[in-house]
């Protein structure tokens, strides 16, 4: 039985349905990232599990108990919303000691000790006094995270909890959001529209679309086995192009770049290059004007002493063609 089953759910807006069946299974102790575009439904089924909205139609169980009705404050889950919504009148302390208040059953100093216990473990005790508008968005980040994990509940909920950040620190965060979850054994459900954070954090990803669930998987699986057009398309970069009446997809990386004399599937005309440091991208068209992208090591390239207008010879290893109908194409 899993810990967090999500079944059939559907949620309608008026005449707007903004999730359409869903349904997924969570194991305890992992992290789930619900990824897809904006408007997809992915932050509404965040927020059913939540219990902060109510589904048209569907359950969502919980640890084997039946929570489709059950408010928000009897799910015992923490959040950490984008905003972080700290309070700012109260020091990092307070913030995170506040939910402990209402635990009526531990004593004070067993209040501040875990405050202190959960601060020590987000790097953030010696910035206990200060104030949220005296720290970094970073900072701001782990004390969201602190208050939500401090009442230890049964998962935790983040929606797009690094989306207000900068690269490099989003980066850093990944790090340790992923060590935190895996220290605590905490189930996580985490919505982002970033298919790098999914795909560096997550056990596996529920990929959505149009509120239904394009495929589930772990990161590996769904980057090289896309279920659909809109997943290939969706998570990294694909490679698409018509033959005899079906949809074809291959990675740039896995597109070969061969010499004229040698066994190759198409001739392309290269359109631009882009240096991205240990890989190079070369941008090509095909005779129908298809875009075909081929990312081969920057030092194989500095060989190759291409440039725009050449031509290329392209073979498409069959093991690492993915074939659709054409119909569904993107």
């Amino acid at each position: 039985m899993s810990f967090l089953e999500i079944v059939q759910i559907t949620k309608r807006f008026d005449r707007q349905t903004v999730l359409s069946d869903v349904s997924a299974q969570i194991e305890k102790g992992e992290l789930v990232c619900v990824l897809g575009p904006s408007g997809c439904g992915k932050t509404t089924l965040l927020r059913i599990i939540a219990g902060l909205e109510t589904a048209t139609q569907g359950q969502i169980i919980i640890d084997e108990q039946d929570c489709t009705l059950l408010p928000a404050r009897k799910r015992n889950f923490g959040i950490v919303f984008q905003s972080y919504a700290l309070f700012p009148n109260m020091t990092v302390l307070e913030n995170v000691a506040f939910g402990l208040k209402q635990k009526k059953q531990l004593s004070r100093e067993e209040r501040e000790e875990r405050t202190v216990d959960i601060l020590r473990l987000v790097d953030l005790l010696e910035h206990k006094d200060k104030y949220p508008r005296q720290l970094s968005g970073g900072q701001q980040q782990r004390t969201a995270l602190a208050r939500a994990i401090v009442l230890e509940p049964l998962y935790l909920l983040l929606d797009e909890p690094l989306s207000a950040l900068d690269a490099k620190v989003r980066v850093k965060l990944r790090g340790e959001i992923s060590a935190l979850q895996k220290s605590l054994g905490i189930t996580t459900v985490m919505v982002t529209h970033d298919q790098e954070e999914a795909l560096t954090m997550a056990d596996r990803i529920i990929v959505m679309n149009n509120a239904v669930v394009e495929q589930i998987g772990r990161p590996r699986e769904i980057y090289d086995n896309p279920a659909t057009p809109f997943v290939a398309n969706f998570i990294g970069t694909m490679n698409f192009y018509d033959h005899q009446g079906n949809l074809f997809a291959i990675r740039p990386e896995k597109v070969e770049l061969v010499g004229r004399t040698e066994s190759y599937d198409m001739v392309a005309r290269v359109k631009a290059l882009e240096f991205k440091g240990a890989l190079t991208r070369i941008y090509s068209t095909l005779m129908d004007k298809t875009e075909i992208c081929v990312d081969i090591p920057s030092e194989v390239f500095d060989g190759e002493k291409l440039h725009e207008d050449a031509l290329v010879f392209l073979r498409m290893p069959q093991e690492h063609l993915r074939e659709y109908p054409l119909e569904k194409a993107v």
